[in-house]
């Protein structure tokens, strides 16, 4: 969301780094260390130190630093978010915005003011060590490339240390992560693989989905075997990797929005009826996009079997609904404020239950918590909207597709090779 605004706006990115960040903590309790081992005073005996700072190892030192650079920002005027607590903002007026974004001790900002911009790396640098890092290109395993046309973002460093590390550098290519002619299942016959290997196939394949929609719902979908992997699952894994090997240059691209009226949240949301074959539970899909820019995507079992196609979509728009009223309270920080957002569904019976105030036999069984969504509707906080399967973004996340539908949905999504 971070990265759309800055499109939209046509923003750049800074980037700074806090040296030893931890030790700019302050401690609200008393702390005691012993003497270090080889720098011991023999003349004070067995006397420990009290701690003034915060140490690196303490329990203390993450809450501390926090502390200590969340009072910063107060004083110097940022207010911080409500939904987000890492992120602070400062905007007065129409020319005067200045955002800040921290994780740890590495900080990104945006701003449209080149003086609020000076002064505040100014005051950093005073008030604490920095490393000035200018522009922002790579920020937690996530490449950013700022050019004239908008923004990319991709993992290729990170998806090229993958291929090397688990010996796939030579693999044949494929078009497409899962194979939609071939089920998986629990027990295939197959031999056993390794746990420990195929787990860590997965959790770093995990890491990639940050960047790479594509290959979220094969992610998610093969996690399901971590506890008892098969030859089959793992060669299974192994063609997301060769998918990968195809794919390297691919990423997100975020265009700039001339449009002020295009940067519009909607979602999309769809289900996959009984898809498992294990335990017959549907799969949700749900994807959140703010203008023609993906920021959000979801794919995972639902915990309940559904009894009907309408109820595994209810349940897939109910994940969705959350998650695009998350988005829009942390849009009101930005101060861009959305009223009836749109959440596109393909089952008009799963809308037309949310339209029925009385919940007959039909939606009685089905989990309170899902309920929620109807309140919303009254409300006029969303609307449901119907829209053809063939134009349903978030159906790749929800099940295998032939090569054709995948390519297309990956373009509809902004999925692009850097050129």
């Amino acid at each position: 969301m971070f990265l759309a605004y800055v499109a939209h706006k046509n923003f750049t990115i800074y980037q700074m780094d806090v040296k030893s960040a931890f030790l700019n903590g302050l401690l609200e309790e008393e702390v005691y260390v012993e003497q270090p081992p080889g720098f011991e005073q023999k003349t004070l005996g067995d006397k420990v130190y009290k701690l003034k700072k915060a140490l690196y190892g303490l329990k203390q030192a993450p809450r501390a630093w926090y502390s200590r650079i969340d009072d910063y920002f107060t004083e110097l005027g940022f207010r911080r978010s409500q939904s987000e607590p890492t992120l602070y903002i400062n905007i007065q007026g129409t020319n005067n915005t200045l955002i800040v974004s921290l994780y740890v001790d590495d900080l990104i900002f945006i701003g449209n003011n080149e003086n609020m911009i000076m002064e505040f790396k100014e005051d950093m640098m005073k008030t604490f060590e920095m490393t000035d890092l200018g522009l922002m290109h790579y920020f937690l395993g996530i490449e950013i490339h700022q050019r004239k046309d908008g923004i990319f973002i991709s993992q290729k460093k990170y998806a090229k240390s993958l291929l090397k590390r688990f010996k796939m550098e030579g693999c044949k290519i494929v078009a497409t992560p899962l194979d939609n002619n071939k089920a998986l299942k629990k027990e295939d016959g197959s031999l056993k693989e390794d746990d420990s290997q195929f787990r860590s196939l997965i959790g770093s394949l995990l890491y990639l989905t940050s960047t790479r929609p594509d290959i979220m719902y094969a992610t998610s979908f093969l996690s399901r075997f971590m506890h008892n992997p098969k030859e089959s699952h793992m060669s299974a894994v192994k063609r997301i990797f060769r998918y990968l090997k195809g794919t390297i240059q691919y990423g997100l691209f975020y265009p700039k929005n001339e449009n002020e009226g295009g940067f519009k949240l909607m979602g999309y949301s769809d289900s996959d009826y009984a898809g498992c074959r294990v335990d017959r539970k549907s799969t949700s899909g749900t994807c959140q996009m703010l203008g023609n820019i993906l920021v959000s995507w979801f794919s995972k079992k639902q915990n309940s079997i559904a009894t009907s196609t309408a109820e595994a979509e209810y349940i897939a728009m109910g994940s969705c609904c959350a998650q695009v009223l998350w988005m829009r309270q942390q849009l009101r920080d930005y101060e861009i404020e959305e009223k009836e957002i749109p959440i596109m569904c393909d089952n008009t019976s799963t809308i037309a239950i949310t339209q029925n105030p009385v919940l007959h036999s039909r939606t009685k069984h089905i989990d309170v918590r899902y309920h929620f969504i109807r309140d919303h509707v009254e409300k006029k906080d969303i609307t449901l909207e119907y829209i053809s399967t063939d134009k349903q973004l978030a159906d790749i996340f929800t099940k295998p597709l032939c090569e054709s539908r995948f390519e297309e949905l990956k373009h509809e999504l902004g999925l692009i090779e850097l050129s």
